[in-house]
């Protein structure tokens, strides 16, 4: 399936790293996907660059009209309050979930995976994040590993920003190597 198919979901809300968001999506519409930005609000949602607000971005789609089974993968940028927030929304967990249960590519990176905990989607899986997830990872039964980026199956993570050109090429490389929406990476 050409990538010009590819129906990425990139999920986020207030506080997420705006780099995080911006270089993927970038490096995945470069490559001909389809991006869509998807916020548990309906209105602007505020990046941050670092501990300094950024640009204010408009999600493309609510949360709540939104279903998983539109996309072929999905993108979780980090943060630390994006990740924080999304692990306390029961509709963006369910979201995720779907990802994970289906096999669907997910690439997190950063503080991201704190949603993915939430979401049972770690256990047994071999990952990285930003280092102060180690132990949360670590305790949800994952092995952490501090590497730029970690692929296990259909899962891509990465540590932080300085990553993000290598885990944006690892996640076009999984999604090129999917042939199609009904293909998945165990």
């Amino acid at each position: 399936m050409a990538m010009s198919n590819k129906k990425i979901a990139a999920l986020v809300t207030d506080g997420f790293e705006q780099v995080e968001l911006t270089g993927p999506l970038e490096a995945l519409r470069q490559a001909g996907a389809q991006v869509t930005i998807v916020s548990p609000k309906a209105g602007p949602i505020q990046g941050m660059n670092h501990d300094q607000k950024g640009d204010a971005f408009t999600p493309d789609r609510q949360l709540s009209a939104t279903r998983p089974e539109e996309f072929d993968a999905l993108l979780l940028p980090g943060g630390v309050a994006n990740p924080d927030a999304l692990r306390m929304d029961r509709a963006a967990l369910a979201f995720v979930g779907h990802f994970a249960r289906s096999g669907k590519p997910i690439a997190a990176i950063c503080h991201a995976p704190w949603t993915l905990i939430e979401a049972g989607a770690v256990k047994g899986r071999r990952l990285t994040s930003w280092p102060s997830l180690r132990t949360d990872l670590t305790n949800a039964g994952a092995t952490w590993l501090d590497q730029a980026v970690v692929q296990d199956g259909a899962l891509i993570t990465a540590r932080k920003p300085d990553d993000i050109p290598a885990f944006s090429d690892a996640f076009i490389g999984l999604l090129k190597a999917c042939s199609g929406p009904e293909r998945r990476v165990a």
